[in-house]
């Protein structure tokens, strides 16, 4: 006599999206071993087959502290709120720097997994997520470099480094929001990522990487700080070298802001989705 034993099987329907508010936050983490593979496999190819390696990860935030400690701490003499001005640098260029890593990798990362996109079913949001975790690497790299600095000016960590993960997280947050605008876009207008490069750019320069966000005109501070990164770096300087008061106000702005870029960037993307397969 054969027994035989039926076994149940799970049944996945694909069917269109029905409203923008679904975003299946479940599924996404069901599927959370395929993001961080994916996360591993750019971690793989940014370091394979370089001259540098990891290197490259200090490189560009110390050569670019140097230029402006030059030109924004000596010749301008832009004041750093009472630290050595290569600090006061270095601890807004570590956020800077992870945001436009990141930023520039989300709103490509569609487009470079164009053949999963259009063969392969999982949550099309796994993607620019996975965009976060490769340049935290950078990240931590050049926070042990910033670390070495402090040493080197005798400047000590205060109680307030406690708050740096928060700050992270808004960063992180920040970026995604922006991230998936420009990742949606990019599937239909490819010279989107064209934009990403002027963002960056020009976002260097109204965000608070050279000076203090104190010298804008108390006027203008609160629309200065709805740029979300304004709250982020000021939170990473106030982390890392304790200088003067919790800047509260613009933290509290700049979250709202990430939010609020973070909201639409779901529903844009969501919206958006059904239509990735078909144009890419």
């Amino acid at each position: 006599m054969v027994e035989t034993q039926t076994r149940s099987a799970a049944t996945i329907v694909i069917e269109p999206s029905r409203g923008l508010a679904d975003f299946n936050l479940k599924e996404i983490w069901d599927y959370r071993d395929l993001m961080f593979f994916l996360a591993w496999r750019d971690i793989n190819i940014r370091y394979k087959q370089t001259l540098l390696g990891a290197a490259w990860a200090v490189v560009q935030p110390v050569l670019t502290m140097i230029l402006f400690t030059i030109f924004f701490g000596r010749l301008a003499g832009v004041p750093s709120e009472g630290a050595p001005y290569p600090l006061f640098a270095f601890a807004a260029l570590l956020p800077w720097q992870y945001f436009a890593t990141t930023l520039g990798n989300a709103a490509n990362s569609l487009v470079n997994n164009s053949n999963l996109l259009s063969k392969v079913y999982f949550p099309r949001l796994l993607i620019p997520l996975t965009s976060l975790f490769p340049p935290a690497v950078d990240f931590m790299i050049a926070f042990t470099v910033f670390i070495g600095l402090m040493f080197y000016y005798r400047w000590p960590l205060t109680s307030n480094v406690i708050w740096l993960p928060a700050f992270l997280l808004l960063a992180m947050v920040a970026t995604l929001g922006v991230g998936l605008w420009f990742a949606a876009m990019n599937v239909k207008y490819r010279d989107a990522r064209h934009i990403v490069s002027v963002v960056v750019q020009f976002g260097m320069f109204v965000s608070p990487v050279a000076y203090p966000s104190r010298i804008v005109p108390m006027p203008w501070l609160n629309l200065y700080a709805l740029n979300p990164m304004v709250g982020v770096i000021e939170g990473f300087r106030w982390a890392l070298l304790g200088t003067g008061a919790a800047p509260l106000r613009l933290i509290a702005i700049s979250s709202l802001a990430a939010l609020a870029m973070l909201i639409s960037g779901l529903y844009y993307f969501r919206y958006t989705e059904k239509t990735f397969a078909d144009v890419i």
